[in-house]
């Protein structure tokens, strides 16, 4: 072949190369030993991506999707070398999940976000009614001044990430990782939004009082915003419906624990939408990284043996993990809250009713909290009002890591004893023995010394 001949050829062939498209793959988690991994992926067809657990044993996988998925599962979950095998589902945050019958009460939350007024909290200038909410006094959180010891417990948030910037949450964050961008630091939740929508939202927060409106913005948020930001993002800069999860998450473990640190792990978009892969790889970091408590604002009716596998090497190691049980308003098992090892949170009415969307009288369910009109931290120095059982979640795992600070060596046993001296509530709610109080709770720790 002449040297034009063979010029022609490559570009040809490079040409193909850049138009034929890529071979659409299917994701799915594989257990198995490092030993096997690699004869494991040979027999079947399968390429690895990564490694979701530091101590191997723990795969990310994909095979072409042309490939029978229903096939594939029975073939390598059958292999004596394979301890488990599933698909790599997408779940949902609990308060955008299709099913959810969270609703926003404005005239709940109206008064509240409409005090201006500011307050010096844990080294930070925050909105009075944020440290002064209803809910502090219902949990009796201003009566707990609990004797501290030199411990300084760390939250894991898996969730959207933080606004790093926020001044109530900057002074208290750990390094974390952004399990969808595969990068290591602080997971910032901005970096979701179009320049045009996180420049307004900043903007936002140095606007006058006068000038500020109340938005909501999806079904369990509302937000104070400038009319400036309202009108850029109801042109062409909308926020995506999950977008802040992570920061009002953070807000609230950040209220009732306020000398404990948070991780900020970010395995879910915007959207409120994430990889089952993601999650479990969290749950492994968040374990192999020294968090105290693992607060988990999502559910799934599936019961991943992957993800049941992460939380129980996450016991192994001593973090107490919480999750939210759901806001489906349904005798509904969920997970990861019905897992063994877990705290499960249902979420409560301002008078210890049951919140209607909050999932009931089920093993996932262990005990409950305020789950509505809460007011918590939002990107851009905001603030917000929020209804749901992710942030019942977030109150219970600001408390355990409060109640870790009173021991030296605080275990899983002693945390769920200490929160079954909540508030006594009726059984045929299905909301557990108790609801949170901060105060009874610190109380038993303390006299167990």
């Amino acid at each position: 072949m002449n040297r034009r001949r063979f010029s022609l050829y490559f570009v040809l062939v490079f040409v193909l190369l850049l138009v034929t498209p890529a071979v659409a793959q299917t994701q799915y988690i594989l257990g198995t030993s490092a030993a096997t991994l690699d004869s494991v992926a040979a027999k079947y067809g399968l390429t690895v991506v990564d490694e979701l657990s530091a101590e191997g044993g723990v795969y990310l996988v994909t095979a072409a999707a042309s490939v029978s998925s229903q096939q594939l599962l029975k073939q390598v979950a059958a292999d004596p070398a394979v301890t488990s095998f599933e698909l790599d589902a997408t779940m949902e945050a609990s308060e955008v999940e299709p099913l959810s019958k969270v609703q926003v009460d404005l005239g709940a939350i109206q008064a509240a976000l409409s005090d201006t007024s500011t307050v010096a909290f844990a080294g930070a200038t925050v909105r009075n009614i944020y440290v002064n909410q209803a809910a502090s006094s219902l949990i009796r959180l201003g009566l707990s001044t609990p004797a501290l010891t030199s411990n300084v417990p760390i939250v894991a948030v898996i969730d959207t990430g933080v606004d790093p910037a926020h001044p109530a949450l900057s002074g208290i964050l750990v390094p974390g990782y952004d399990f969808t961008r595969k990068q290591a630091g602080t997971p910032n939740e901005l970096l979701d939004l179009s320049s045009t929508s996180a420049n307004a939202l900043s903007q936002s927060a140095t606007a006058p009082p006068s000038q500020k409106t109340q938005v909501l913005l999806q079904q369990s948020t509302v937000v104070i915003l400038d009319q400036s930001t309202v009108v850029i993002l109801d042109g062409n800069g909308s926020l995506p419906p999950d977008f802040g999860h992570g920061t009002m998450v953070a807000g609230l473990v950040h209220l009732i624990a306020p000398a404990a640190k948070i991780m900020p792990l970010k395995a879910f978009k915007s959207d409120g939408s994430a990889n089952l892969s993601d999650i479990i790889q969290a749950i492994y970091y968040a374990a192999d990284h020294g968090a105290t408590v693992i607060s988990m604002s999502f559910d799934t009716e599936t019961p991943s043996p992957d993800l049941k596998q992460a939380i129980a090497y996450a016991v192994s190691k001593g973090a107490i993990c919480v999750a939210a049980a759901g806001n489906e308003g349904e005798q509904e098992l969920t997970y990861p809250a019905g897992f063994s090892g877990v705290v499960g949170v249902s979420s409560t009415t301002p008078t210890d009713g049951r919140s209607v969307f909050s999932n009931y009288a089920v093993p996932s369910v262990f005990m409950s909290a305020p789950g509505e009109a809460l007011i918590t931290t939002y990107p851009g120095n905001n603030y917000a009002g929020v209804w749901g059982t992710s942030f019942s979640t977030a109150l219970v795992s600001g408390t355990v890591a409060l109640l870790s600070q009173t021991v030296n060596e605080f275990s899983f046993g002693m945390a769920m004893d200490a929160l079954e001296h909540g508030h006594p509530l009726n059984e045929s709610l299905g909301l557990g023995a108790s609801r949170l109080d901060v105060f009874a709770s610190l109380s038993a720790v303390q006299s167990d010394q």
